[in-house]
């Protein structure tokens, strides 16, 4: 994989990579030099590879996986919040050391010398819709993706980000049960699609030397939230049925597939433009609630009425009760692996953690 690196110029020591109290014998054998040499290769591979990025969203759903990955392979995480104390309740210093945690008037002095930034921030649009509801899912959206292209456009070219990744959704495309969609398909004509047009058009005001990647996400499927936390009491309520029709397509992705999409992202410059962040397989929703019931026991027999969806979620039931059939056609011809392409095995992975 290749891997972008960018760094300000520095003058480089040895006392960058040696403590001072090291002891150096002045004379080595022919092996101890190979064994010196292939060690300190590898500290400064390391360093090379290291990233420092920028989160926005970074306590929901995606954004939480996301930052513990990063950390998880040594990059600098800043973490862009409008609650210090939400952020550091869920990143704290001892599980996560280094992490930098900025409220907005902080995200400036951030974003400024990340190599990165990504842009996950919006209001969930599983809960149920009213009209001061939709006008905050939009605005979220569009507000905090204007601040984040601003301060980029805004920084210094020494210390400008390189790469924008901003999140947006599968709904760009309005919805259909006949129609496929990938990345080249036109947007559709209802809220979701006009909120995706908007948060997109946005974004793509980021400076014309910034790589930008739009990433259009798919229902995700993981633990302890996202879609399925919501369907599934409602799943066991009425003995694991389709949702409504069941005929509606249902185009998902697993927690870790989209977190290691983000990532690839990140670190390779192939991914550019809008990229569709949906497993290879959607499924029908009918298919997707019998794997379910059958992972989780039950039977899949009797349908979730559209009125119970709609008494929990209101307008916003569209969501699950209409859909589209979304295909990952750039990613897959970027060559992106999928730890989890069919449905089945992502709900057996999930259903089965702890």
């Amino acid at each position: 994989m290749k891997m972008e690196v960018f760094c300000s110029p520095t003058s480089l020591s040895w006392t960058h990579f040696i403590s001072p109290s090291l002891h150096i014998p002045h004379s080595f054998s022919v092996g101890e030099t190979n064994k010196f040499r292939v060690f300190c290769g590898a500290a400064q591979s390391q360093k090379a590879n290291q990233m420092t990025v920028s989160v926005t969203g970074a306590t929901g759903f995606i954004g939480k996986r996301l930052v513990q990955r990063l950390h998880a392979d040594n990059h600098n995480v800043r973490v862009l919040t409008r609650s210090r104390s939400k952020a550091e309740s869920i990143f704290s210093v001892k599980d996560f050391p280094g992490i930098i945690i900025a409220e907005e008037a902080g995200w400036k002095d951030c974003i400024e010398g990340s190599n990165a930034v990504v842009n996950l921030a919006g209001m969930p649009i599983s809960t149920r819709w009213s009209p001061e509801i939709k006008k905050e899912i939009k605005q979220s959206r569009v507000r905090v993706t204007t601040k984040v292209v601003d301060l980029i456009n805004n920084s210094p070219q020494g210390v400008r980000p390189t790469v924008l990744v901003n999140a947006t959704a599968v709904g760009y495309y309005g919805t259909s049960e006949t129609q496929v969609f990938d990345e080249s398909s036109p947007s559709g004509n209802d809220y979701l699609a006009q909120v995706c047009r908007e948060w997109e058009g946005t974004a793509l005001k980021v400076s014309k030397d910034v790589r930008l990647t739009l990433i259009r996400i798919g229902v995700v499927l993981g633990k302890d939230g996202g879609a399925l936390a919501k369907m599934i009491p409602l799943f066991m309520m009425f003995a694991g049925g389709p949702l409504g029709s069941g005929q509606q397509w249902f185009s998902w992705i697993h927690l870790d597939d989209i977190v290691n999409l983000i990532c690839e992202v990140l670190s390779n410059p192939s991914y550019e433009g809008v990229i569709n962040g949906t497993a290879p397989n959607p499924v029908r929703l009918s298919e997707m609630c019998e794997h379910l019931g059958n992972v989780m026991g039950r039977p899949s027999w009797l349908p979730v009425p559209d009125f119970a969806l709609k008494a929990v979620l209101g307008e916003g039931a569209s969501v699950v009760l209409e859909g589209q059939r979304v295909l990952p056609a750039k990613a897959k011809e970027l060559g992106f692996l999928f730890k989890y392409p069919y449905v089945k095995d992502a709900l057996k992975s999930i259903l089965s953690q702890d």
